[in-house]
């Protein structure tokens, strides 16, 4: 299970985001666990690129995309993944049987380079504003959109 923390003073971490405490519910208090911990790309720009993420996820409707049986972490990762592709990041593999499967590029900070991801910044505004907010001509959600970049 993978889910993202913050730091704080005195060696504590906490869910960085209301899906992550969701998922942290699972684990009972005072058991023991072992974790393996990675230092995210630049973090501020990573909670920038993530609440980006959760501002475009409010707006869209997972049953219109046939994924309402998932759980809320999950729709969120299929819905960033789906974006990310959407904006002209990924790759495509061709399978065993012929099949063209696409994969979003992982945004992680050891799989991209920080001037490759500033760039991923516009085309995600882009591929929202098409696709989640129906080529919106809203100043207010144009204009929060950018705000996150």
């Amino acid at each position: 299970m993978q889910f993202n923390l913050v730091k704080h003073p005195g060696g504590v971490f906490s869910p960085a985001s209301d899906i992550d405490l969701e998922r942290l519910q699972r684990f009972k208090t005072g058991e023991t666990y072992t974790a393996e911990i990675k230092l995210t790309r630049n973090p501020q720009f990573h909670r920038k690129v993530m609440a980006f993420f959760g501002f475009c996820f409010k707006h869209w409707c997972a049953n219109r995309s046939g994924l309402e049986h998932m759980d809320e972490h999950s729709q969120f990762d299929r819905f960033r993944k789906d974006l990310t592709i959407l904006a002209g990041f990924y790759v495509q593999t061709v399978r065993l049987n012929g099949d063209v499967r696409t994969e979003a590029e992982s945004l992680a900070f050891a799989n991209m380079k920080q001037d490759r991801f500033e760039s991923v910044y516009s085309a995600l505004i882009n591929a929202a504003i098409k696709h989640v907010f129906a080529n919106t001509k809203d100043q207010s959600i144009l204009n929060r959109l950018q705000a996150f970049f």
